[in-house]
């Protein structure tokens, strides 16, 4: 068999099953584990799966960098954040993380909510410099320009004097398994920081980045108490979020 004709079976096969084992494919393929582990490396290289151990994950397609995301089509994110504006109740304090998702919540919050909003993103600061009512906190730090957040010690350490209801999470990837996790280690980080400063915390996810994962793991899926959907979402792609015990919210 060609190295080609058996990247393409792992890939189906990661379609199909949500992950891949390397043992299992060697014995399938007839090849020893380290021709399996090369393929998994190379097309891990290509962005094609996450590695993980003794075997890979379908890997995050949320890649692109914010303005990239931006220009995607989001009637899908309009409604995920719609959803989850409406889960903030006068006098509450929420932390929004940075993301586009996360910018079509700050646009859906009503105008008369009273409430504190804490957030490491410019971008949703600016989104809501004119929502008089509310309270606006930002969390300083470096930016991080793919995602527009502020990171880093000194992020972590502001947030750290804060008790929030809510944390609106931004992830590149929702997995039984793999957890939470995201692209860049120092965002895992302050995302980690933000979830354990809160009350509870809601992961906004669009359907591509359920069950798919990305380097840098941010907690266990068990960390998240809600998931905001797309009402589209396939349940075979949920119950296995609702079989751990968390609510699944509909856009």
């Amino acid at each position: 068999m060609l190295t080609s004709q058996r990247k393409q079976l792992i890939l189906e096969a990661l379609k199909r099953d949500g992950q891949v084992i390397a043992k299992t494919l060697s014995t399938e393929f007839d090849v020893s584990e380290d021709t399996v582990r090369r393929d998994l490396r190379e097309l891990a290289a290509e962005g094609q799966l996450q590695r993980v151990h003794g075997g890979a994950l379908p890997a995050s397609p949320a890649a692109v960098d914010f303005a990239g995301r931006e220009r995607i089509e989001s009637a899908s994110k309009a409604a995920i954040g719609r959803a989850a504006a409406g889960m903030i109740a006068h006098g509450q304090i929420a932390f929004i993380d940075g993301g586009t998702t996360a910018v079509q919540l700050a646009r859906h919050l009503p105008r008369d909510l009273r409430a504190t909003i804490v957030t490491h993103s410019p971008s949703i600061a600016v989104e809501l410099a004119e929502h008089t009512e509310l309270e606006i906190i930002m969390i300083g730090g470096r930016l991080f320009r793919h995602s527009m957040v502020n990171v880093g010690a000194a992020a972590i350490e502001a947030l750290s004097h804060i008790r929030a209801d809510f944390y609106f999470m931004g992830v590149t990837g929702v997995h039984p398994q793999a957890g939470l996790s995201t692209g860049d280690m120092e965002e895992a980080y302050v995302k980690r920081a933000l979830a354990e400063h809160a009350a509870e915390t809601v992961v906004l996810a669009s359907a591509e980045k359920l069950n798919a994962a990305s380097a840098y793991k941010i907690a266990d899926v068990s960390a998240a108490s809600t998931i905001v959907v797309e009402r589209t979402t396939p349940e075979a792609l949920t119950v296995p979020f609702e079989a751990l015990g968390i609510t699944i919210l509909r856009a």
